[in-house]
């Protein structure tokens, strides 16, 4: 498959001048970028459909408004510290060579520092305006994603996405836990989706930006077992997580609606794996890695919907 960058001379951190005043506006949008608030979209999607499962009559709007608060203080936490931490392997990517620590408009100690306050605070206002399990199972993300995902597995191991997407499988636990102040085995299949949904949705982005990977010394799934055994682990859970998202209607929690939307999402879903693994392109690894965003989305939307309308 074509190659996701161009080769050349690598990205090399910027010396800025951090005493130069910027315009307010900019700072912000800087710390703003630390969050990575494009993917804290799509958690708190998951996170707001899965209260709604929990609790079919609809929790409290402040509930609802507190628990997106809190969850995306702790995602944006964790996002933050990741941007810490990772500033020398971004810089040798040219996808992330110009986030705001390795480029010198923010000094790496104060991402940190914001970093861990987001974190605190998260675990701080979803304790007392939520409930004490909901902020322990963010904390429980926030620590898995920084320590489990970013620290050890991500360098260590190509499988690094798939044990480290538990983390990012935390926010429906969180949702479960604020909307009904307990877990219960139900609450294992919003979880469970969302794992299987990670390595697909993630190797397909890996296969784009292989060539980052490579230099930077990750070892990522096509960096180290190649492109062609990368689209078949993509196929594999593609149809893995389509078959398992039938289990919550075969056990009576979702029903005809729910059932309905997971087969024709799911059937678009294994549609675009099979086209990347029998005629790999580049267009084909953005349709399915943009077309995997959708699904989450949609998917969480109709179990949201089948619980409200058909309780």
């Amino acid at each position: 498959m074509e190659s996701a960058t161009n080769t050349g001379e690598l990205a090399q951190p910027i010396s800025a001048p951090l005493a130069v005043r910027r315009p307010l506006v900019e700072v912000l949008r800087d710390y703003l970028a630390l969050t990575k608030p494009r993917i804290i979209v799509l958690l708190l999607i998951t996170t707001v459909a899965t209260m709604f499962v929990a609790d079919p009559s609809g929790p409290a709007l402040a509930t609802i408004l507190w628990t997106m608060l809190g969850g995306y203080l702790a995602a944006g936490g964790a996002g933050a510290i990741n941007h810490y931490l990772e500033r020398d392997r971004d810089a040798r990517m040219a996808r992330t060579c110009g986030r705001p620590l390795v480029a010198g408009r923010i000094e790496p100690r104060r991402g940190l520092v914001f970093g861990v306050a987001l974190g605190a605070l998260a675990i701080a206002e979803l304790t007392l305006a939520v409930n004490a399990l909901a902020a322990a199972l963010a904390l429980a993300g926030l620590l898995g994603y920084v320590f489990v995902y970013t620290l050890w597995l991500k360098p260590l191991t190509p499988q690094n996405i798939v044990i480290g997407g538990a983390a990012g499988a935390v926010p429906p636990l969180v949702g479960w836990a604020a909307a009904t102040g307990g877990l219960t085995l139900d609450a294992l299949y919003p979880f469970a989706i969302v794992f299987l949904w990670t390595p697909p949705h993630f190797w397909a982005l890996a296969l784009l930006v292989k060539d980052d990977y490579e230099r930077s010394g990750t070892p990522m799934l096509p960096v180290a077992r190649g492109e062609a055994a990368t689209r078949r682990q993509i196929l594999a859970y593609s149809l893995a997580l389509v078959a398992f998202t039938a289990m919550p209607f075969i056990t009576g929690l979702f029903g005809a609606l729910y059932l309905a939307a997971a087969l024709a999402l799911g059937a678009c879903f294994v549609g675009l794996a099979v086209h990347l693994a029998v005629r790999p392109s580049r267009g084909a690894a953005v349709r399915l890695h943009l077309g995997s965003l959708a699904y989450l989305a949609l998917l969480f939307a109709a179990m949201a919907a089948d619980r409200v309308i058909l309780g």
